[in-house]
């Protein structure tokens, strides 16, 4: 309960600082999405729910960071996932109590509930040090400046070709997309038999 309330605590504290909705024409919003990294086919410029009207451009950029910073958790999430439903585990115990095999055989709910409190803890700090340190370098992405960037490991992108970085955004964005998809379905069909039929009986879940 003490992790899910500095949860929302952290959210809270996140929406308090969103930018205030300002309303814009559709055909600025189109044009403004379509030029956006992220905007490939099939689904160019894809926002059947006009999201990207509901502010100003700051809070498109909002949107924006909130997208890529939830991609990049679901591909960890993803891969990780795949990985111990591998077998793939660290050697050796995570607590004195709690051993890495113990829990690389336990559903992701189950193995989140049996990590200690104070190892629960030392993520959600280290997460929020993360998000603190990426919201506070430079200029703010919702006043112009850049999208949040990997904190650990540090990656230099400033010699990149706009162009070429345009793509590779793209890409992370697509796969981190796909990721979001993934990593629920894993855990719907881990929870809930059947919700996926595509992974019904499969010994990962």
């Amino acid at each position: 309960m003490k992790v899910v309330a500095l949860l929302l605590a952290l959210v809270g504290s996140a929406a308090a600082f969103a930018p205030a909705p300002q309303g814009r024409s559709s055909a600025t919003v189109i044009n403004a999405v379509e030029d956006m990294a992220g905007s490939t086919a099939p689904f160019k410029a894809f926002d059947p729910l006009d999201l990207a009207t509901l502010g100003s451009e700051s809070t498109l950029a909002w949107f924006r960071a909130a997208e890529l910073k939830h991609s990049r958790v679901a591909m960890l999430a993803t891969t990780g996932y795949i990985v111990q439903a591998s077998g793939v585990h660290f050697p050796g115990m995570l607590s004195s109590e709690v051993s890495f095999e113990s829990l690389s055989i336990m559903k992701p709910l189950d193995a989140w509930a049996s990590v200690p409190e104070g190892g629960k803890s030392q993520i959600v700090v280290l997460i929020g040090i993360s998000e603190i340190i990426s919201e506070c370098i430079g200029t703010h992405y919702t006043k112009g400046g850049e999208l949040p960037t990997i904190i650990f490991p540090p990656i230099d992108f400033s010699k990149v070709e706009p162009d070429t970085l345009k793509l590779k955004r793209s890409r992370e964005l697509n796969n981190g997309r796909l990721a979001m998809i993934a990593i629920i379905s894993f855990c719907a069909a881990a929870n809930i038999p059947g919700s996926v039929p595509i992974l019904a009986g499969s010994p990962m879940f």
